[in-house]
């Protein structure tokens, strides 16, 4: 597998690229205002009606809010331009890895490769049925789903989901930085000194701090309807060039090596399907998507049409992944070539300007993917900074500022990370099974009435079940006597080679967030038997002057109850006085 591409033309590429999004971005902060006349809207997202709504706190959440509008895009992205968003976002330089290891796998095959995009497309429907009931939780001022923990739990919950996700979507970034470094490390060709990849993670990182610093979510959702129509232009031209060139053409022999339906590929999809959904939900930038659509309906559209595009890519590359170990099954059972690296495998004969077209649709995707995780994470150390500045006075822009701070600081390990040629899929797992240990304490949280014998989730319910989750896969790996230090079966068996081969990761992916859902009710039931309900139902911990969640609501209520009793007297008729007359003493 041989890419010869200039150093010069890489670099070309990769800011040519990254500098039309950043403009896309500042385009969506209206820093051009008239100059681009009606073109404008193309690049604007139109801000929610001026009253807005009422949070909590009974203030009033309007879009003119420069700090909210910034991280949440409130009400304001119509089912397209979330189509696209979660389908960009979603989508990023892994793909080229992930589901053509899957393709190039013999035995995991077919159910493999469409398990994974199943896996990939799910999410999305999960989200659109419960995210309606997360935001009438949250009511209207929150950002993400750590809001529904502070609001549904208390704050140790809250921490508890920030922790997740961050490290979540860390990984994410690590995995992004991953493929994009071995990608232009693949590609790019130079006879005098060695090229060093890291420098495109590290342009790749600071572009889009950049112009996601500057224009926020609003920036991220526009950028992502431009890269997402190019991202579709480019791989239905990679899907013409790879089929019909010469060396690609398979007998239908061949072709029946490598199309297979086996049991372990049936094990991987069920794998695969519990890891993308647990890990999905601690995604803070899919939950931004459910508070920036115009309205529930416009929400389930875009999830739905974004839910399918991602369906036919993943499919797309799994199937290049198929082809490339059909046209050289021996290389890839003896591991001479190896099956993440399937789909270049394929592009390697082709002419050099599709390797050009491939560096376009690679920076593309890690682009979309890198800059929603960068605004998601804003988002989520956004939320107690703006609470702080509230109550403390400081500058609006404050908040922004020290966030912007911190995702800068959380780039630096992650680039350096991303340089050390981690397995993308392996990668990923490692995340994925963290969040299994977490899903279920933490959306049990919807059902907040008891079911008969079994009680509501409480906070402290909730947390230990995310502690018995964590034990749950150390009890595995002690079990399956997994080499390594006590927490070593996070990184699951053979994860390098087969990391969905056989039924233990599948059995570790079943009955990780099963224990973990089990005893969330378990210690819920125990905890409201020994402290009592309304002991129980209080947050383990608040900062000094805040107020409870359920006082603050019977606070609510009451309020409105006064209100509407105001509001009736002011509505009755005003009797006049009776004067009295000599006649009537």
């Amino acid at each position: 597998m041989a890419f010869n591409v200039s150093e010069e033309a890489a670099y070309a590429v990769l800011f040519t690229v990254l500098c039309l999004f950043a403009l896309i971005a500042f385009a969506s902060a209206d820093f051009f205002g008239k100059c681009l006349g009606n073109a404008n809207n193309l690049f604007v997202l139109k801000q929610g009606d001026e009253e807005g709504t009422v949070d909590e706190d009974g203030q009033h959440v309007n879009n003119n809010r420069k700090t909210d509008f910034f991280l949440s895009a409130r009400d304001s992205a119509p089912a397209s331009a979330i189509t696209l968003s979660y389908f960009a976002s979603g989508m990023g330089a892994w793909v080229l890895y992930g589901p053509a290891q899957m393709g190039a796998n013999a035995q995991i095959g077919w159910l493999g490769v469409i398990g994974y995009a199943f896996a990939s497309s799910a999410p999305a429907v999960v989200v659109f049925t419960i995210g309606p009931m997360i935001k009438e939780r949250c009511l209207e001022k929150s950002f993400n789903v750590t809001d529904f923990g502070r609001q549904r739990y208390g704050r140790t919950m809250q921490f508890t989901i920030a922790i997740f996700s961050i490290f979540y979507m860390f990984i994410y970034i690590v995995a992004e930085y991953t493929s994009i470094s071995n990608i232009y490390g693949s590609f790019v060709t130079n006879p005098i000194y060695e090229f060093d990849p890291t420098t495109v993670s590290v342009a790749i990182g600071v572009i889009t701090i950049l112009y996601t610093s500057v224009g926020g979510l609003p920036a991220s959702i526009i950028t992502d309807k431009f890269q997402g129509i190019m991202i579709g232009l480019l791989v239905l031209m990679l899907l013409f060039a790879v089929s019909v060139h010469p060396e690609n053409q398979l007998t239908v022999e061949q072709w029946g090596k490598a199309s297979n339906w086996t049991v372990d590929g049936l094990m991987a999809a069920v794998t695969l399907f519990l890891a993308v959904l647990s890990a999905s939900m601690f995604n803070l930038g899919t939950w931004q998507r459910v508070w920036s659509a115009k309205s529930d309906a416009d929400m389930k559209k875009g999830f739905i049409g974004g839910s399918v595009l991602i369906f036919v890519l993943m499919m797309f590359f799994g199937t290049m992944g198929m082809i490339g170990y059909a046209q050289d099954p021996v290389a890839y059972d003896t591991l001479t070539k190896f099956s993440f690296l399937s789909f270049f495998d394929l592009l390697a004969p082709l002419a050099p300007a599709w390797h050009i077209i491939t560096l376009i649709l690679v920076t593309s995707l890690t682009a979309s993917s890198i800059d929603t995780l960068q605004n998601a994470l804003m988002s989520s150390f956004s939320t107690d900074l703006i609470r702080l500045q509230k109550s403390h006075g400081f500058s609006e822009e404050a908040p922004k500022w020290i966030a912007r701070v911190l995702i800068l600081l959380l780039n630096i390990p992650a680039i350096y990370l991303g340089a050390k040629a981690y397995d993308v899929l392996s990668l990923f797992l490692v995340a994925d099974l963290v969040c299994a240990c977490a899903v279920l304490p933490v959306f049990l949280g919807l059902m907040t009435e008891d079911r008969g014998p079994i009680a509501a989730p409480t906070e402290l319910g909730a947390f230990l079940g995310t502690v018995c989750g964590i034990f749950t896969v150390v009890i595995i790996g002690v079990v399956v006597e997994a080499e390594g230090g006590l927490f070593e079966y996070f990184w699951l068996e053979n994860g390098a080679i087969c990391p969905l081969c056989g039924s233990k990761t599948m059995i570790t992916f079943i009955v990780t967030p099963i224990s973990a859902g089990f005893f969330c009710l378990f210690f819920s039931k125990l905890d409201v038997l020994i402290r009592g309900e309304e002991s129980a139902r209080k947050p383990m911990l608040t900062f000094a002057g805040e107020i409870p969640e359920d006082e603050k609501l019977d606070e609510d209520n009451n309020k409105d109850d006064d209100n509407n009793k105001e509001e009736e007297a002011a509505k009755e008729p005003k009797q006049e006085p009776v004067e009295e007359t000599a006649a009537g003493v």
